[in-house]
């Protein structure tokens, strides 16, 4: 069988495996720990994207992060550290790194795009409705905006947003609340200046 053969089988193989498992096989030789990190990847790799392009604001920095946040997952799995919540464990590596951008450069915080929605075909309303949505979440405290678009862009639970922040349950849950309500002030005025004209 040829060796790009062979690659694809494993990769498919490794599409039907359990997060954890995948990880473990991150310690095994090299073709199988190369198609277990192509799974992990494909599953996650827009999410952590999405998560760093939120944080950091910057596309290209943001595609920077992602690599290195798989880079050292691969290097975690090699060295077989135990772990118990992939997704949570990734996001952390992912925060880790971009905490760790954003205390090296510390510059200004650059607006973020909503991936959910696209400003393409869409009535120039709702365009602005977009911007508007974008530009209110660069007015949330860093705290709330994290714990936010961990939960509304990335949906991880509550549970797993705590392990990533290394906040308790009930410190998330506040945080998630205060950011809706302070979106929702900030955009009741705009809301109500399009009802008004519906």
């Amino acid at each position: 069988m040829a060796t790009g053969t062979v690659h694809r089988t494993r990769e498919r193989e490794a599409a039907d495996i359990a997060d954890l498992d995948l990880y473990v096989q991150l310690s095994l030789d090299e073709p199988v720990a190369q198609a277990a990190l192509s799974a992990l990847y494909r599953r996650y790799s827009q999410r952590i994207y999405t998560y760093c392009r939120k944080i950091i604001g910057d596309n290209q920095i943001a595609e920077d992060l992602l690599q290195e946040t798989f880079i050292k997952l691969y290097d975690s799995g090699k060295q077989s550290r135990q772990i118990e919540n992939f997704p949570a464990y990734l996001m952390t590596i992912a925060r880790n790194l971009c905490l760790s951008y954003r205390a090296r450069n510390r510059k200004a915080y650059v607006p973020v795009e909503d991936f959910h929605l696209t400003a393409r075909d869409v009535p120039y309303e709702h365009k602005e409705l977009l911007q508007l949505i974008q530009t209110s979440l660069e007015l949330l405290p860093e705290d709330y905006r994290e714990a936010f678009v961990l939960r509304e862009y990335n949906g991880l639970t509550y549970n797993e947003i705590s392990e990533v922040i290394g906040e308790s349950l009930d410190v998330v849950k506040v945080r998630i609340f205060r950011a809706k309500k302070k979106l929702r002030d900030i955009l009741a005025p705009y809301l109500s200046d399009l009802n008004d004209n519906a």
